[in-house]
């Protein structure tokens, strides 16, 4: 495995390269990982594909040299664009896990014609959640949700209050409790949501791009999945009745090592 990092003015995206097959696959991780998490899946299918595993920003290597402005969707399809100029890449695959699925999202939004098959796991992006609309909302929201990073208490009093009221699930309260145990930890989650607060996804285009371009499209989800629920992905597979399906016997954090990347998709 190599790892490189490409940069495009203030910004820095590392990488890591596995295979030498002739069709490039992309690899967006989801929250709190790096590229790598892809290692193993990526060795399965080296033959056939070449695997480019990114580090997204505030994660692993990469680097977001612009503080708290916002990652735009023109920004990202530029700096994706130059790095796929940069190693001679025409057409491509995709696959994201988690928040990755916003990167894949947007990514089919802006060039299509130029994506060859997706593998969608457990992909964020389809519904917007509770956490997010908060990080997101008026600056004011977003002052008041920066401020927890260093005062956790307050983030942790406001979720168990919400779960009482039924309004998000126990398991969702424990995953997010997970990512905040430390200052880098809740900056990160600070950081990812706010910055990344651009990268909306219309999943009515996107399936109608999908099909457009008749990309064929596998989505892997965990039966028992409390951060991206099987139901809250009915939104996007009711535009895709030709999307393939696998449901894993795990939750959000057992999908990565259970995937086995379907080919011939």
């Amino acid at each position: 495995m190599q790892t490189a990092h490409f940069k495009y003015q203030q910004a820095s995206l590392c990488y890591h390269q596995i295979g030498h097959g002739p069709q490039p696959l992309l690899f967006f991780h989801g929250y709190g990982q790096h590229g790598k998490v892809f290692e193993s899946n990526s060795r399965l299918i080296q033959e056939k594909y070449t695997c480019y595993m990114f580090d997204l920003f505030f994660h692993g290597e990469s680097v977001w040299g612009y503080g708290e402005e916002v990652l735009s969707k023109e920004f990202w399809t530029a700096m994706l664009k130059a790095f796929l100029a940069a190693h001679d890449i025409e057409k491509f695959s995709l696959a994201g896990f988690s928040m990755g699925g916003r990167f894949v999202f947007n990514t089919i939004e802006a060039m299509p014609d130029r994506v060859v098959q997706i593998f969608l796991l457990a992909p964020d992006g389809v519904k917007t959640n509770f956490w997010y609309n908060l990080a997101t909302y008026p600056i004011a929201f977003r002052k008041l949700f920066k401020s927890m990073i260093l005062h956790p208490n307050y983030f942790f009093s406001i979720a168990h209050s919400i779960h009482k009221l039924g309004l998000v699930d126990k398991g969702l309260i424990r995953f997010a409790e997970s990512q905040m145990k430390t200052e880098e930890m809740r900056s990160r989650v600070y950081f990812s949501w706010v910055v990344f607060r651009a990268l909306q996804v219309d999943m009515q285009k996107v399936a109608s791009l999908i099909q457009q371009h008749s990309i064929p499209t596998h989505m892997t989800l965990g039966k028992y999945d409390k951060v991206i629920t099987v139901k809250n992905m009915n939104q996007l597979l009711k535009y895709l009745p030709e999307c393939g399906l696998t449901l894993l016997e795990t939750g959000h954090n057992g999908i990565i090592p259970q995937w086995q990347p379907t080919i011939d998709a």
